[in-house]
């Protein structure tokens, strides 16, 4: 009886430590952006106050994502500073004209239709509610894959537990719900799914 149990035990701690620990390493690959970018090195020297200086929404309210080539070009034209990040920015995107093919932490499924001009133009909520500290990056993070769905680990989160999320960390449905009766905002499943 007593090895019975020490068996069954061992076979949950084993269980436990593949679906917690080496699931997740297994699922997710890391990968690199295309440049090496700071926040916090632009918002200080280029003046940029709000992630909109950047990031804007179209004239139809729909959201514009990661900035066209022409608006860092705008100030990198050519080559301002020493870094080797800037230097691959300038010769192998701006003066080529390619736009920078930057991963999209926050690439939502297919299925899911946001729009950013509802939550910031009419409900007044700040970029970092959902995305975080951005703008106070001094580096970029690590882009997690998930080697299955083919988005990135941000949508999830990083903590499987979900216990002690902070602002940012994931955009599943439910951290959406969430929000929405925090606000006391009721939307129906067509609302947010096409």
């Amino acid at each position: 009886m007593r090895r019975g149990s020490l068996v069954f035990a061992l076979g949950v701690a084993v269980a436990l430590f593949a679906g917690w620990v080496a699931l997740p390493r297994a699922l997710y690959v890391q990968r690199q952006q295309p440049v090496e970018f700071h926040h916090k090195l632009h918002a200080e020297k280029s003046g940029v106050a709000e992630c909109r200086d950047c990031h804007a929404l179209r004239d139809d309210g729909t959201f514009a994502g990661i900035p066209a080539m022409e608006k860092c070009s705008g100030c990198h034209s050519e080559r301002i500073g020493e870094s080797k990040a800037e230097a691959t920015l300038v010769d192998a995107y701006i003066k080529t004209g390619h736009e920078t093919p930057w991963l999209v932490y926050a690439r939502q499924p297919a299925n899911v239709w946001f729009s950013h001009a509802i939550h910031v133009r009419r409900a007044g909520l700040k970029c970092t509610e959902c995305h975080g500290n951005y703008g106070e990056s001094d580096q970029l993070k690590v882009y997690e894959l998930n080697r299955i769905s083919g988005y990135s680990r941000d949508i999830w989160g990083h903590s499987l537990t979900r216990l002690h999320r902070s602002p940012g960390d994931g955009m599943k449905m439910s951290d959406c719900e969430d929000c929405h009766r925090k606000h006391k905002v009721e939307v129906g499943c067509l609302g947010c799914h096409k």
